[in-house]
Parts: structure tokens; C-alpha cells; sequence
């Protein structure tokens, strides 16, 4: 039997709610279906964790997390309390980024039972990975002096070597799906970053050759997901373009509540990462109506990146069918709370297995 150990990182507000659900969820499908087992090591780190003690984690925290195969995250941020840019840099993006968890990937897809605001979804399935670790999100840069001559400068930064990484995963992501690779680009516009991007996209390209490609520009890649969504199948973006598109994403499928991610570490020297793409939600925190499915979608992405692809099938066809069946909380328009969801999908499993 394979054993996994898993940090688990709860985080703030709905992230308290779901995170023990999906953690119910995985214990159930290594009971019923067997073959693994999992060890779950309970972090408390968040907002109320900085408050009483003045940072998002301990000193050994990255230490902690090291020792195990995944870091399972729940959403993290409490705003009216602690600057955004505290919580995530303190913990989210540190994490990311000690870690070297250099590439994100989300996926989306018409998902049973949930009605997509689209009025032709056309069955899109489609996936962004989002190059992690620089471009847009560089921490080179800084402000300068006050009033009207303040000045800020936030420069972008790309390396061939994170580029040329985040293509060859993409590439070999639709390798195994129908391949097909969109490269995000805005090279019309600016005028050093995007073009040196496309450069790399089509020296990668050289190296799939049975892949289909093509490079749109972000302001007309995002208009076609909304028209064409079906035409695409995996998306290669920067941080930036990367992040807007899930969110985008997301938003076709009906719900970001129900949107999954990753976090990849490539060299093996420190775990990967798993969240849903929703926030910590505060003003639903505490009332049981927060959406299970996105972190339940980012344990079946945990468990393929752990190579537990069957049991992650097996995870995605309960997921499928408690929606189809109109087990919903009310960000899809049902009526189910929480932990109604969760039993539901506990009770397919048995029923699968």
C-alpha cells in the first residue's frame, strides 16, 4: 500500500470549511477503494495566526512542509484584518516561491449538472498553465518620491529558462490530451517581453511536432473564450496573462467556487502545492454555504500529481455526478449546505466502489 503525507494548510475563512470536507472526501476514497492511505498534518497558518503572533507561519514552517508529499492549501486572507499583501506574500506566495514551485495549472471545463453562463459552452475542457515563478509578478521595482512627482516603476521580468520550462510542460500536457497548445501573447503591444516569448514559443514548437499551435493576444484570446471556449486545449501563458485567464475560466464554468489549481514543483527537491482558485470568502464564512467542489477538484488534481490517476478519475465521476444529480450549494442556484455536498459525494463513492 502506498502511504502519502500531506500538509494541511486550512488557511482563512471558508478555507476552515471546505478543507476538512475534501480532507473527509480523500480518507473515504482510500477506504473504499484502496491501495493508498493518506497522513494528514494539520497546519493552522492564516490571518488569526499573524494576528497572534505577527507572521503568517512560524520560522520552521518551510521546514515542516518539506517532509511531505503535497501541501494541500485552503484559501488564505481575511482583508479587513490583514493587508492582502501580507497574508499571500507571507504565506501563498511564499510558499510558491521557497518551494520553487515554478508553474500553475488550472484547469476548466463544462462540468455535469452546472449551468454555465454561456449560452453555447459547446462542452468546453480546456487547461492554462501559467508560467510561476517571474514575468509580471517580478519583485523588481520600487516607488519614489511623493505628490505629483511619485514614481513608480514595477518591471517584468522573463527568463528563457522559465519560459522554455512552462512550454515544454504545456507541450507535454497535450501530448496526452488532443494537441493542441495556445501560446498568450500581446507582442502588438509590448514591445521586448512578449516578442522574446514568442521567440521561445516557436523554438519549443520545433521540438513537438505533432502538436498544433498558434499564439493569440490576450485581449482576443480572453473575448474567445468566452465564444469559442471548445476551440482550445491546453494554454501557455505568464504569470500575469495566466492568472486572468483561470479566473476567466472559472467564471465560464458557472462558478469560481468550483475551480481547482496546482502549484508545480519540477525538480523533486521540495512538494508541490494544491489550492482551489477561490478566496477565503468572509462573508460567507461560518453560514455552511461555501462551494466543496473546488477543493475537492484540487484533491483529484493532488492525487494525478502524485500518480493516483485512477483513484483521481474515480474522484472527478463523483464530483460529476453529485452536480448532474442537483446536489448544489447555492453559488451553482441550489440549496445544499457544505457538509450535505460532502455527504453526497461520500455516498457515491461507496456506491463506485
Amino acid at each position: 500500500m502506498k502511504k502519502y503525507s500531506i500538509a494541511v494548510v486550512p488557511g482563512d475563512g471558508v478555507g476552515k470549511e471546505v478543507m476538512p470536507e475534501a480532507v473527509e472526501v480523500l480518507e473515504t476514497l482510500a477506504e473504499v477503494h484502496g491501495g493508498v492511505s493518506f497522513s494528514f498534518d494539520w497546519y493552522p497558518w492564516s490571518c488569526d495566526y499573524y494576528l497572534e503572533h505577527g507572521q503568517m507561519m512560524p520560522e520552521d514552517g518551510m521546514s515542516r512542509l518539506q517532509n511531505h508529499n503535497a501541501v494541500f492549501l485552503g484559501a488564505v486572507g481575511d482583508p479587513t484584518r490583514v493587508p492582502d499583501h501580507v497574508s499571500l506574500w507571507g504565506l501563498l506566495i511564499n510558499i510558491r516561491r521557497e518551494f520553487e514551485q515554478v508553474i500553475n495549472v488550472r484547469p476548466a471545463k463544462n462540468l455535469k449538472g452546472i449551468r454555465s453562463p454561456l449560452a453555447n459552452p459547446n462542452d468546453f475542457n480546456f487547461i492554462v498553465v501559467r508560467e510561476n515563478s517571474e514575468g509580471e509578478y517580478s519583485e523588481v521595482g520600487g516607488r519614489i518620491h511623493r505628490g505629483a512627482d511619485e514614481l513608480a516603476i514595477q518591471n517584468a521580468v522573463f527568463t528563457r529558462k522559465a519560459a522554455e520550462r512552462t512550454m515544454d510542460y504545456a507541450f507535454q500536457l497535450a501530448e496526452g490530451r488532443r494537441g493542441h497548445v495556445t501560446s498568450a501573447t500581446k507582442s502588438n503591444g509590448i514591445v521586448h517581453s512578449m516578442p522574446f516569448w514568442d521567440d521561445v514559443f516557436k523554438d519549443m514548437s520545433v521540438k513537438y511536432p505533432d502538436i498544433k499551435t498558434e499564439a493569440n493576444h490576450i485581449d482576443a484570446l480572453a473575448a474567445f473564450l468566452v465564444s469559442k471556449p471548445e476551440a482550445f486545449d491546453v494554454i501557455v501563458g505568464s504569470n500575469l496573462f495566466g492568472d486572468i485567464l483561470t479566473d476567466l475560466g472559472a467564471a465560464i464554468m458557472g462558478s469560481i467556487g468550483v475551480a481547482p489549481a496546482a502549484n508545480i514543483n519540477l525538480n523533486g527537491k521540495y512538494p508541490s502545492m494544491f489550492e482551489p482558485v477561490h478566496g477565503s470568502a468572509p462573508d460567507i464564512y461560518g453560514k455552511g454555504l461555501a462551494n466543496p467542489i473546488g477543493q475537492i477538484w484540487t484533491a483529484k488534481m493532488m492525487l494525478d500529481h502524485l500518480g493516483e490517476t485512477e483513484l483521481g478519475e474515480t474522484l472527478m465521476s463523483a464530483i460529476e455526478d453529485v452536480l448532474a444529480a442537483g446536489v448544489k450549494t447555492p453559488d451553482l442556484g441550489g440549496s445544499y449546505k457544505t457538509k450535505e455536498v460532502t455527504a453526497e459525494m461520500i455516498q457515491r463513492l461507496k456506491v463506485m466502489a
